[in-house]
């Protein structure tokens, strides 16, 4: 979608936000912003005040229990979700009817690059609480007409019988859950290459489906094609990986998007990525800032697309980089250093300070027979890549925590 198209859409959101929404209507005001006509050009868009998840919470602790950025009255309002609280206190968001089949729309474009039609089999695993998760996911897949496998409420074993014996073609689920699933079917002897029947993954919540070493584990150990997929329960599903996976896309067609410096707050090829989502009039964003760190692809995308492209998807959260002895150190960086070794099961990780300076300290769980040797090579490798010293030790398996949402592997207990 060209720039004057998206502030075509964006003028047609602000008339109703303009008059009734309280949040918004005060925001915009305190910058001139009264008209939906205020907004011409790419410039005037620009002079748009920043939201940011601290207000939206602030907002909400203020006028409980949804804050002032409503447009329309509750009524109008069907579907209620809420934040994961990974930062923060977790945010409660509504949606319209038509919001919410905007969200399936997003969805749509995430199923078509992968390849999922009506004809596939899905399992959607995830616990389907009031954490948005892969509601969304859900509700693109009956828009599709595919057939939803139920699962809420199933352990993992449960779970992998009705994948092989509803011969489940697509399974949606964290990357960190998908590699548990597969460690729970090598315990009970299942092959899941040979035995089931899933030919697609599509993950979400975490970076690891655009990290090279996940990605080929997740692949090899489920002989299926993993693709990645970025959104936030606030500001909708606006990441798709393409068909070739080179890239998650940024869906431009359904979103304003930039990429800033996020100390200078000016156009930056890698940096804070802001969004404005343009379907989502009951509850909208307006120039959020994610949080998340992502690098723009310099080259057009080999699939076709004229979307712009992040390099690595979401490289990492720019308020979870560990800074350790003067260098930012993003755990989805380390992930795909770790998970480079084949015979790492799990692992986890922690900061903490000495009279000296910060230690890095790492535990795996190896299949090695010599679990040792691997923490020495896991250790050698954090130093040639990142240029750190790290403390790498082995423990038995089955010690360190598994996750069925997202991760939480690494710990900082410095007191600042």
């Amino acid at each position: 979608m060209d720039t004057q198209t998206q502030l075509h859409r964006l003028r047609e959101m602000l008339a109703p936000v303009l008059e009734t929404n309280a949040f918004y209507r005060r925001k915009l005001t305190e910058v001139g912003i009264t008209h939906l006509n205020d907004v011409q050009t790419l410039a005037d868009y620009r002079k748009l005040p920043f939201t940011t998840k601290e207000e939206l919470s602030t907002d909400q602790v203020s006028h409980p229990p949804y804050g002032t950025n409503l447009t329309f009255p509750l009524e109008r309002y069907t579907c209620l979700h809420r934040t994961s609280g990974t930062t923060g206190s977790p945010l409660r968001w509504l949606d319209t009817a038509e919001s919410w089949d905007w969200w399936g729309k997003c969805w749509g474009e995430i199923y078509s690059a992968a390849g999922v039609t009506s004809a596939d089999r899905l399992m959607i695993a995830f616990s389907f609480g009031p954490f948005i998760g892969f509601w969304s996911a859900y509700h693109g897949a009956q828009q599709l007409g595919a057939l939803i496998i139920p699962n809420g409420g199933m352990t993992s074993d449960q779970r992998i019988r009705a994948i092989l014996s509803n011969d489940v073609t697509v399974l949606i689920a964290t990357p960190t859950y998908t590699l548990r699933l597969a460690e729970v079917a090598e315990q009970d002897g299942i092959n899941l290459r040979e035995e089931a029947s899933i030919r697609v993954t599509i993950h979400a919540g975490e970076p690891g489906a655009s990290l090279p070493a996940t990605k080929q584990r997740i692949e090899t150990r489920w002989g299926a094609r993993a693709y990645d997929h970025a959104g936030a329960t606030e500001v909708g599903a606006w990441g798709v990986m393409c068909e070739p996976q080179a890239g998650v896309h940024l869906n431009e067609n359904e979103f304003i998007c930039e990429v800033l410096d996020p100390e200078t707050g000016n156009p930056a090829d890698e940096g804070e990525l802001v969004i404005t989502n343009l379907g989502r009039i009951g509850m909208p964003v307006i120039r959020y800032r994610t949080g998340d760190h992502v690098k723009l692809k310099s080259a057009p995308c080999e699939c076709g697309r004229e979307t712009r492209a992040l390099e690595g998807g979401i490289i990492g959260r720019l308020d979870n980089a560990l800074i350790i002895r003067g260098l930012n150190v993003y755990p989805a960086t380390l992930e795909n250093i770790i998970l480079k070794f084949a015979d790492v099961q799990e692992f986890a990780g922690r900061v903490y300070g000495t009279e000296t300076f910060d230690e890095l300290e790492i535990q795996i769980e190896s299949t090695n027979p010599n679990p040792a040797d691997t923490a020495t090579a896991v250790a050698a490798a954090i130093r040639d890549e990142l240029g750190l010293r790290a403390t790498v030790k082995a423990v038995p398996i089955g010690t360190l925590p598994r996750y069925e949402l997202k991760s939480n592997r690494f710990a900082d207990e410095r007191s600042s």
